[in-house]
């Protein structure tokens, strides 16, 4: 299945994709993390200020990161990986601080633009290791899915292993790149001694 058959089989169905598989994990997570980015981001304007964009950030992610995680959860599905991880990067960060911008512009929350920056850069990290560890079984809600203590327990490895994808990746590049040169640099020297001997 591709990252479009995904979205188009999200939209044509949203009960059953974002409602009856909300993903409770990733609204727990989700809701307590982001309301320390909040609290931390604000501290500088006073306490009562930080725990009120706390506060707001804890409820608002409550209810919206599990319908995030759903569609994480159905984009890691998805083929191929990195198709899958782009559509996670473009959908919901465009869905999740459109409506975050709005609710601490209604809110006043004091600290908005560190807040939000932090908030963003959170999600491209945090989208990507979802995506990466529900497409490993973690995280996810629903059928196959572990217990919590289980998910924690898997964490370290998962972590482990989502740090080493980019240098692994950068390496299996730079292995075809050297197998290309050693080709070329055959070819150029058989055809050299050809003309050598001919």
């Amino acid at each position: 299945m591709t990252a479009s058959e995904v979205v188009r089989e999200i939209t044509a169905d949203p009960a059953t994709n974002l409602i009856r598989r909300w993903n409770w994990k990733s609204a727990l997570f989700s809701s307590t993390l982001r309301a320390i980015i909040f609290l931390v981001a604000n501290l500088t304007a006073g306490w009562r200020a930080a725990t009120g964009a706390m506060a707001a950030e804890f409820l608002y992610r409550s209810i919206t990161a599990g319908f995030y995680g759903a569609i994480t959860q159905a984009l890691g599905r998805a083929e191929p990986e990195w198709a899958a991880a782009l559509a996670a990067m473009v959908l919901l960060p465009l869905l999740s601080h459109s409506i975050e911008l709005t609710v601490h512009l209604l809110r006043g929350t004091p600290k908005l633009l560190a807040s939000l920056i932090a908030s963003v850069c959170f999600t491209a990290l945090s989208t990507l290791f979802n995506l990466y560890a529900m497409r490993r079984g973690a995280l996810v809600v629903g059928e196959a899915s572990g217990s919590v203590a289980a998910d924690l327990r898997r964490l370290p490895r998962l972590i482990g292993g989502f740090l080493a994808v980019g240098p692994m990746a950068l390496w299996s590049l730079a292995q075809a790149k050297l197998r290309r040169g050693a080709a070329e640099w055959r070819t150029t020297n058989r055809r050299f001694a050809r003309r050598q001997y001919s």
